[in-house]
């Protein structure tokens, strides 16, 4: 099941800084990000092998969850919360805020016969 990470963020006067490497459970072999969304809900699938880590940096959004047992939703509101998708769980992106800016960092290179677009029942 879809589960949350609390990145470790260090704060004074001049700001923050998000820590990240070493956090993300897997090695990283893919980066993207998704923003300028309307109405629209993005994803809408699972993967076979890859296993994702999603953070939004700016702005917020929700991220809908089924691992074929369960349901739940993530409000991704802060650049310190990581939500870590495995394999078996089939998600969806919506309600992004006008400014969102979700980034994802994958296990996997882009690869279309890994995505899995059956939801479960």
């Amino acid at each position: 099941m879809a589960y949350l990470l609390h990145l470790p963020t260090f704060s004074d006067k001049r700001g923050n800084l998000t820590v990240i490497e070493k956090e993300i459970p897997f090695p990283i072999k893919r980066i993207f990000y998704i923003y300028g969304v309307d109405d629209s809900t993005r994803g809408g699938h699972r993967h076979n092998k890859t296993i994702q880590a999603a953070v939004c940096i700016h702005g917020s959004c929700i991220v809908s969850n089924h691992d074929g047992n369960r349901r739940e939703d993530f409000v991704l509101d802060h650049p310190s919360k990581c939500l870590i998708l495995e394999t078996r769980d089939w998600h969806t992106m919506h309600h992004f805020t006008p400014d969102a800016v979700l980034l994802v960092f994958a296990s996997e290179h882009f690869d279309p016969k890994d995505y899995i677009f059956e939801p479960y029942p």
